[in-house]
């Protein structure tokens, strides 16, 4: 599949699906995206230069840095946290490395899950044959082999924390790669201030049974929480023409940054 990769730089909107809501915070109306990347098909080259957006890599260690960058590679989960067994939403803040990510993971279905590799002791079958055994061929990885999802539902929630901390942060940018988004319309990102005003909703570019990416840099960081919607339904044992069903592999963010406690 050919590669298209935007690297745009214009007012949100012209580029969010839905804008800030209205008596956003002065401090949200400050925070605007300075830099949004899309790909699909060949986007390592987008992911790199996202990455370079952010700074360096500060892996998993509880620790607080001034800049860079986290990051979620599922490959790191051991098997008895992927499929057919539930992650932990907490797993990447643990308290000590390489766990301290800063990252909580919710979903309003039943769990978040990291598929199985290739030789679990479950048996599973790898990229969530276990759901559906047509996944197997229909999803590709990006850092092979796991992929994650949320379980009966298309929606997760991802907040962020001072990483191996309970303190609330912000981040100033996330991205992720995406595998078989059939259609636009279906699968997006909304970033949301720590008083949950809308920042702005960013559409993923499709890429049937291919890779796609979308990252959205902002100026300050005051993204404490990404919705992030996969296709039009959750994974499940049906799935044809008329379902768009999409997975994730590696997440990108800026370094959390504590917010400010409330009173």
């Amino acid at each position: 599949m050919p590669a298209r990769l935007w690297l745009v730089l214009v007012p949100l909107a012209a580029l969010a699906l839905g804008a800030p809501t209205a008596g956003a915070t002065p401090a949200s109306r400050q925070a605007k995206p300075t830099k949004v990347v899309r790909a699909d098909g060949q986007i390592r080259p987008s992911v790199r230069r996202f990455k370079s957006l952010l700074g360096p890599d500060r892996g998993g260690v509880p620790r607080h840095f001034r800049s860079g960058r986290r990051e979620l590679v599922w490959d790191v989960v051991p098997d008895e946290f992927a499929a057919p067994h539930a992650l932990p939403g907490d797993f990447f803040n643990g308290r000590s490395a390489p766990r301290a990510r800063g990252a909580v993971l919710a979903t309003p279905g039943d769990h978040v899950a990291v598929s199985a590799d290739a030789d679990n002791p479950d048996g599973a079958p790898v990229r969530f044959g276990d759901v559906n055994p047509a996944y197997v061929d229909q999803f590709q990885t990006f850092s092979p082999e796991r992929l994650f999802s949320p379980i009966g539902s298309n929606l997760v929630n991802l907040t962020f924390r001072v990483p191996g901390t309970a303190r609330h942060a912000g981040v100033r940018g996330f991205g992720a790669v995406y595998t078989d988004v059939d259609r636009r319309e279906n699968t997006a990102f909304e970033y949301f201030d720590r008083g949950g005003r809308s920042l702005g909703k960013f559409a993923v570019p499709p890429a049937p049974q291919g890779l796609s990416f979308l990252g959205v840099v902002f100026d300050k960081p005051i993204v404490a929480r990404v919705k992030i919607e996969y296709g039009s339904g959750p994974l499940g044992p049906v799935d044809d023409g008329d379902y768009d069903a999409a997975v994730m592999d590696d997440f990108v963010y800026g370094e959390p940054q504590a917010l400010p406690r409330r009173r």
